[in-house]
C-alpha cells in the first residue's frame, strides 16, 4: 500500500517562538524557552540539532512512505526557505507548505515572496496558544478581520489551507469561529490538524467539534492523535477509537495519515505509527488505502 505522510517537518535549526518566548537549541536535541522551560525538540535517533531532507527521506524509505507534506509552525520556527529548497531538490518526494504571521507589519511583502515568487500552493496557520499565533497574539481570534483577509487571499489563489487550532478546550480551540471562516470560503480546501487535538478523555468534545466542522471542503489529519491521548492508560487504542469515530462522523474519505515527525518520534518509532494505522481494527482495506494515500493525493496534488 502506498503511503503519504501528510504532516511532517524539516528543521534547519531550532528558532521557535511560543508563549514562553524564544526557543533556542541548548544541545543534544534539547531547547530552552526564554522563561527557562526546556523541551526535547529532536529525537536522539537523528543525532543532530535539526532534521535534514535526507534524514527524513531515510525514515520514509524504511517505512514505505512515498511522499511527505512538509508543514510549518512556530514550535521549530518557520523553515520556509529550507522547505522550498527541499521541494526543489526532491520534487517527487516532498510537497511544501509555507507559513507567515498575518499580523506582521509587512505581511503583504512576505506573502508575495512566499506564494507569488517562490510559488508555494499550501498555507499553514498554527494558531495554538502554546506555540502558534495565539502564543504571541493573546487576543487572537480566528474569525477576525485580519484572518478573514488571509483566508480570502489564499482562496483567491487556489491554495490549500492547513490549520492547527491547538489542543481541545484551549483558548485557541475556536471551533465556531473556524466553522464561520470555512463557510465563508467554500471554494478552498481546509485541512485541520491532529483531528482537532482531543485528549484521551474528550470524546464528547470531539464529537461536538466534528459535528460543526465535518463540512464538504474540510479534511482532518491524524498526526499526533496518539500523543494527545497520553493522559489515558492506552493512548494507541484510545486514538484508534477517535479515528473510527471520525470515520463514522466525517467519512474515511476525509481522514489523512500523518506522523508529526520529528517530534512524534520522541515517544515511538516512525514504524509504530505506520503499523498502528495499517493494523487498526474496524477499518476496511479500502478505508485504510484512502487514509494512508488516496485522500492526501487528492487534496495536495489534485489526483
Amino acid at each position: 500500500m502506498k503511503i503519504i505522510d501528510c504532516h511532517a517537518h524539516l528543521v534547519q535549526y531550532i528558532a521557535g517562538t511560543g508563549s514562553g518566548g524564544e526557543l533556542r537549541s541548548i544541545g543534544g536535541g534539547m531547547a530552552r524557552y526564554a522563561n527557562g522551560q526546556t523541551v526535547r525538540m529532536i529525537p536522539e535517533q537523528f543525532g543532530t540539532e535539526g532534521v535534514s531532507p535526507e534524514q527524513l527521506l531515510e525514515v520514509m524509505d524504511a517505512n514505505g512512505v512515498v511522499k511527505a507534506v512538509l508543514l510549518q509552525g512556530n514550535f521549530y520556527g518557520f523553515q520556509n526557505h529550507y522547505t522550498w529548497d527541499a521541494v526543489l531538490k526532491y520534487p517527487d518526494r516532498f510537497i511544501g507548505a509555507a507559513s507567515y504571521d498575518p499580523y506582521s507589519l509587512e505581511y503583504e511583502g512576505i506573502r508575495r515572496h512566499l506564494f507569488e515568487e517562490l510559488g508555494f500552493k499550501i498555507e499553514k496557520f498554527e494558531v495554538s496558544s502554546g506555540s502558534g499565533l495565539m502564543a504571541v497574539h493573546p487576543d487572537f481570534r480566528i474569525d477576525s478581520e485580519r484572518m478573514d483577509e488571509a483566508f480570502s487571499y489564499a482562496e483567491s489563489r487556489g491554495h490549500v489551507m492547513v490549520v492547527d487550532i491547538g489542543k481541545c478546550k484551549s483558548k485557541s480551540w475556536q471551533v465556531l469561529g473556524l466553522r464561520k471562516e470555512i463557510l465563508r470560503h467554500p471554494g478552498m480546501k481546509f485541512v485541520l490538524c491532529h483531528l482537532l487535538g482531543p485528549g484521551g478523555r474528550q470524546e464528547e468534545e470531539l464529537k461536538t467539534a466534528l459535528d460543526q466542522l465535518a463540512l464538504p471542503n474540510v479534511w482532518f489529519d491524524l498526526s499526533s492523535v496518539v500523543h494527545n491521548c497520553r493522559d489515558v492508560q492506552d493512548p494507541w487504542n484510545r486514538a484508534a477509537e477517535y479515528v473510527r469515530l471520525a470515520r463514522d462522523l466525517a467519512g474515511a474519505h476525509k481522514l489523512m495519515f500523518g506522523t508529526d515527525a520529528p517530534s512524534a518520534l520522541k515517544e515511538a518509532q516512525y514504524s509504530d505509527y505506520v503499523r498502528w494505522m495499517l493494523e487498526m481494527d474496524g477499518l476496511s482495506c479500502g478505508e485504510k488505502e484512502q487514509i494512508m494515500y488516496k485522500n492526501a493525493d487528492l487534496v495536495y496534488t489534485g489526483q
